[in-house]
């Protein structure tokens, strides 16, 4: 009978547990997004989508902004899965290595920016979890996070251009 009552406890208490997580993300972190989104849309018209459009065009000319700068912008003010749509500037070569930028660059930048995509933001808060229960303190972590990633999305990208440009010129297809 001891082993039903223990189970019976342990069931509803994951729901019990499901519900506090539940109320942490509704007054903690969902505020939060909401304000940053709102920000981001704001910059976006008071900036002019025009202006971020001449922008994107003229970073992409250069292989190190067009896999560092393009795909932080992107993913900034787009989001993810929006940001994968700033590959419209790209010639069809550069593309792939685009894409492959900005997704490899949808976790390093919420540490700082949590706007960008919260839908993983589980990946961030997991490691921070343990980074506070040292007593230490999250913006560095958030910094190098940011970092790392910028080369990371280089390297990839590069690669990733290079392996394209091959494989196109191996079919015969146009550059």
């Amino acid at each position: 009978m001891d082993f039903l009552v223990k189970l019976a406890e342990g069931f509803i208490g994951m729901f019990q547990q499901g519900g506090e997580t539940f109320v942490g993300l509704v007054t903690g972190i969902i505020p939060l997004l909401i304000v940053l989104i709102t920000a981001i849309n704001a910059l976006i018209r008071i900036v002019g989508e025009e202006r971020i459009d001449r922008l994107a065009r003229k970073s992409t000319k250069n292989i190190i902004l067009r896999y560092t700068l393009f795909p932080v912008l992107a993913v900034f003010f787009l989001t993810n899965p929006m940001a994968y749509t700033f590959g419209k500037f790209l010639p069809e070569k550069q593309k792939p290595a685009f894409y492959d930028s900005a997704v490899s660059f949808v976790h390093p930048i919420t540490g700082l920016f949590p706007h960008a995509n919260p839908a993983e933001l589980f990946v961030y808060l997991g490691v921070s979890a343990g980074i506070t229960t040292l007593g230490l303190s999250l913006g560095p972590l958030a910094i190098r996070f940011f970092l790392v990633g910028v080369i990371v999305i280089l390297i990839r990208g590069i690669v990733t251009e290079i392996i394209t440009t091959r494989m196109m010129k191996a079919k015969g297809l146009e550059l």
